[in-house]
């Protein structure tokens, strides 16, 4: 070999070994390869831009790179009709956050290696042949908060490490799979936030009454044949031991808190979703829905669109607005007041439902909906609030229900949550609502179930007590009618992302029991300037919220009522402290308190919500505020001012 042979496969080899590397795919890029390869059929070809002539994956269909470091972030390749199995490499892709293969074919077991994958944030491989078991490396994801393994063929037990995810705060879906055995008690320490679902799988035993858990409406473990307990309709069978002397008539549905409404198709009796289940566990009450025969209704439409015969002939939908005929309301009616509001009837229907209040008036739920155009939307998903009514003596014809429920939807404040819908039935009635995220005055004042605000400013206070009171002038005002409230407390102001409140159960006081024997036969109009006071109306940790001439049993309550009650919410937001006083009042109240402070000239300090004592430039405007609540609960009714009047006073305080 002479000279210039041998120089130029040396040239040749330096070129080779010296740009190869240049073109050469990354580590990322050969990881995705493998799942290509596992894949067997890929009918719309849409993997075909993945090559490894290529430097990087950053361009190829269905995969996010990060634009710094060009790692994979996210592999999105839902419903491509693609027949395979997950590789071990995917493990390897070290910024992976989203793993989304759902409504494909992937079978076999899910590789363990795969959650070597540490900051997967969201997986989602619903809608395949999955099998085998959930392995126990998948509490290796950290950062997880996404979880969808619903309707796959997986087995074995739930496992019970999965609390050990303390960032699942959004989805476990483990629905439609052959998981056995028991709900592990731990799953009651998942945040109520989280959306569980395990319907549809091979699950026995009673569902433990502990933590989260109790918050889960029935949608969350329906499709069990063997599961029991509450949430669910199915008791436990006790001890026979331990069976009390006296059982509850079996023989009566309605002595379970549900109403049998005949067989479905298959023979099972089906039970309506929004038909409650209320029971008391210690001093909590929570509630539930339990599927009935879906009111005879079969998925009916809302709105102005068209529905198929079937559907009409068993469920009354209608559009914006009422009317119809006395008979209507039997067979059920879904009214909607605002066409902007988008959910249909079928939404709710399959929604997940979260009991997240329990009053005199009924259980209020949380309810996610998949689609329409709910009052929020998180992840893609409307939220909304339903309450469902408790009427106990009280029975409602269909009109006089209208009337009521369509003069409280007229109704529309900044300042006062809106009713977008409501569903009347012979034996179920609901009102639908915006969904206000952040929870009551009252837990951001005291804390609560799910607060996590810090301490309230005095901007935030005063801001929130400004809005309310414009809420509430509106309410007095906005009708020649006069309407009252009758219930304004800090439970009942709810807060949004921005702090601003929003007066909610306006207009209940006349749909729950007691205050709708006033209604007879000739009354059409909702006619809430005077309220009738009976021992229901207020509880122990209540009264002080009500004003004295109206704690007497058969009193009338008005709106200069409302006024002393807002006045009792405006000094609970400058002290901080509850309605019913301490021992330094003698058990008189929080109003009595403030008052004999002001009139000794004691500190402000002594009555001033400690975490407001920083804010010393705030003094004067924290002393008007406490001026403007104690004429409020004036003694004397003809001395409060009125709402607006209240309003103008707060809306002068102006912030340094």
């Amino acid at each position: 070999m002479n000279l210039s042979n041998l120089l130029a496969i040396l040239i040749l080899c330096f070129f080779t070994f010296a740009i190869s590397p240049t073109f050469a795919l990354n580590s990322d890029g050969l990881s995705l390869l493998a799942l290509k390869s596992a894949i067997s059929s890929d009918p719309t070809e849409f993997l075909a831009s993945w090559s490894e002539s290529d430097s990087s994956p950053c361009h190829w269909n269905g995969i996010t790179c990060d634009d710094q470091n060009q790692k994979v972030t996210a592999i999105s390749l839902s419903a491509k009709n693609l027949t395979g199995y997950i590789p071990s490499e995917i493990g390897a892709l070290s910024n992976l956050s989203i793993l989304s293969l759902s409504y494909n074919n992937f079978s076999k077991p899910i590789p363990i290696h795969l959650f070597n994958a540490t900051s997967l944030h969201s997986v989602d491989l619903s809608h395949n042949a999955f099998t085998g078991f959930l392995p126990q490396q998948i509490t290796s994801l950290n950062n997880l908060n996404h979880l969808d393994l619903s309707a796959n063929f997986l087995n074995g037990s739930l496992p019970e490490e999965l609390t050990e995810l303390t960032q699942l705060i959004g989805t476990l879906n483990l629905s439609y799979n052959r998981f056995s055995g028991e709900v592990p008690a731990s799953y009651g320490k998942f945040p109520v936030t989280l959306s569980l679902d395990l319907r549809h799988n091979n699950l026995t035993g009673k569902i433990p009454s502990v933590g989260s858990l109790l918050n889960q409406g029935p949608t969350a473990f329906s499709g069990n044949p063997l599961l029991c307990g509450f949430p669910l309709e199915t008791p436990c069978a006790e001890p026979e031991a331990q069976k009390p002397s006296v059982l509850p008539n079996l023989e009566n549905p309605k002595d379970l808190g549900f109403v049998e409404k005949g067989k479905s198709g298959n023979g099972s009796v089906a039970v309506s979703l929004i038909s409650g289940v209320s029971v008391v566990i210690g001093v909590v009450f929570v509630s539930v829905w339990v599927l009935r025969k879906k009111w005879k209704l079969d998925e009916g439409k809302m709105g102005n669109e068209k529905f198929d015969k079937e559907k009409s002939q068993s469920q009354e939908v209608v559009g914006v607005g009422g009317g119809g005929n006395e008979g209507e309301g039997q067979k059920g009616k879904y009214v909607v007041f605002d066409e902007g509001f988008g959910l249909e009837l079928e939404d709710l229907l399959r929604a997940s439902a979260y009991v997240v209040g329990k009053s005199r008036s009924g259980i209020v739920y949380k309810v996610v909906a998949g689609g329409g155009k709910g009052s929020a939307v998180l992840g893609g998903a409307a939220v909304v609030a339903v309450r469902r009514l408790s009427e106990g003596d009280a029975t409602w014809r269909f009109k006089e229900f209208e009337t009521e429920v369509e003069a409280i939807g007229k109704v529309q404040h900044p300042n006062v949550v809106r009713l977008r819908a409501y569903y009347y039935a012979s034996d179920e009635k609901l009102l639908v609502t915006d969904f206000i995220r952040n929870g009551s005055l009252h837990n951001a004042l005291h804390g609560g179930p799910g607060n996590s605000l810090p301490p309230l400013s005095w901007a935030a206070r005063l801001k929130i007590a400004q809005g309310t009171a414009r809420g509430l002038m509106h309410i007095h005002e906005c009708s020649p009618r006069k309407y009252v409230h009758g219930n304004i407390k800090s439970s009942k102001i709810l807060l949004d992302d921005d702090l601003q409140g929003y007066i909610s159960g306006f207009g209940l006081t006349r749909l729950i029991s007691g205050s709708s024997k006033l209604i007879n036969s000739s009354t059409k109009k909702l006619n809430t300037s005077q309220i009738i006071v009976s021992p229901k109306n207020s509880t122990s940790s209540s009264i002080m919220y009500v004003a004295p001439e109206s704690r007497v049993l058969g009193s009338k309550f008005t709106q200069k009522c409302d006024i002393y009650s807002f006045g009792i919410v405006l000094l609970e937001i400058l002290t901080g402290r509850l309605p019913d006083g301490g021992s330094e009042d003698d058990g008189k109240g929080l109003e009595s308190h403030v008052r004999k402070v002001f009139k000794q000239e004691r500190p402000l300090s002594e009555i001033i919500d400690p975490a407001l004592l920083n804010e010393v430039h705030a003094k004067k405007q924290v002393v008007a505020a406490f001026h403007i609540a104690l004429n409020c609960t004036e003694l004397d009714p003809e001395l409060r001012p009125r709402m607006r009047t209240v309003t103008d006073n707060l809306d002068r305080i102006k912030l340094q």
